[in-house]
């Protein structure tokens, strides 16, 4: 995902040169062609993120287009307020890039996850909160937030994540409107980030069992696809949210929220990280596996919920 961001980010700072990369001290091996290419469109401002924002708010507000990157809690979490008020507020167009969503800096604990942000970055004033499945929707994103007339914020993996979009299927990409994956007349799946891939794997495990799944990507969390969400909660026995994400603000809320106001007749099971979870440091792949996020677990808990 780091890779294709660049990459495609380059593609735009080629046509346009008030775009303007900000990083906090953050892409030692991954910026250097972008670097060798756009000297003059690259700024490292340091480690000093709440800066970084309030230097970004003023490049927009001198006509430049800007990109911020860092790891997800240093880009948000350390500089909430500048991104409320010299952001959102101004309505600017300034795209916020967070590395590493989920447990994807596992080794480096807690203070490095990124379990908290999807729920913060949607109760910001006017933002765009959008969070890729694979590459090709890394792509797309940055094609699509490159034109927003408004602050947005990207939640990337950190890399080699696979491309689960084939060339034969792919559809439009268009904020706001979920991707239906693969489909199902038993339950549905709604996946965000990440854990596309997971959703794909846990589907595949139900088929076995004799179980049809639709997965849906939502890959944008606000603004939320509605009208996507109401086609495919009707009709199924079970409608399913999986993210990487702790239990408050992100995908599962938002999904709850539809289901309240419309008064859906679905059966809802929520599945998140927890808020949180007695491990010091291991993989990327062992705190997901303690927090539940396995395709084995995640489709045995969705095998047991339909049970009842």
């Amino acid at each position: 995902m780091r890779t294709t961001f660049v990459r495609t980010l380059a593609r735009l700072a080629e046509k346009d040169p008030n775009l303007i990369l900000l990083t906090g001290d953050l892409g030692f091996t991954v910026f250097e062609d972008f670097r060798a290419r756009f000297p003059n469109q690259l700024l490292n401002v340091g480690i000093a993120e709440q800066n970084m924002i309030g230097v970004a708010a003023g490049l927009a507000l001198s006509g430049k287009r800007v990109f911020v990157y860092s790891i997800v809690p240093f880009v948000t979490f350390r500089c909430l307020e500048q991104i409320r008020n010299d952001l959102c507020h101004q309505h600017l167009p300034v795209c916020i890039v967070g590395v590493g969503g989920g447990y994807s800096y596992g080794h480096l604990g807690a203070t490095h996850h990124a379990l908290e942000d999807l729920g913060v970055m949607r109760t910001m004033p006017n933002m765009t909160v959008v969070s890729p499945g694979d590459p090709w929707e890394v792509e797309q994103a940055v094609l699509a937030l490159g034109t927003l007339n408004g602050p947005g914020y990207l939640r990337l993996g950190k890399n080699k994540e696979p491309l689960l979009h084939q060339p034969a299927t792919i559809s439009e990409f268009v904020l706001g409107k979920s991707i239906v994956m693969r489909g199902g007349d038993d339950v549905t799946i709604l996946a965000t980030g990440t854990m596309l891939e997971t959703a794909l794997l846990a589907a595949a495990l139900l088929e076995s069992k004799k179980i049809q799944s639709t997965v849906i990507s939502v890959h944008t969390l606000k603004p939320i696809d509605r009208q996507g969400i109401l086609a495919a909660a009707d009709n199924k026995k079970l409608l399913i949210t999986i993210e990487e994400h702790g239990p408050f603000g992100g995908l599962a809320d938002a999904i709850s929220r539809i289901i309240a106001e419309e008064g859906l007749p679905v059966q809802f099971l929520p599945i998140t990280a927890p808020e949180s979870i007695d491990v010091v440091t291991g993989s990327h792949s062992h705190f997901r596996s303690v927090a539940g996020l396995t395709a084995e677990k995640i489709s045995a808990r969705i095998l047991e919920r339909l049970k009842k």
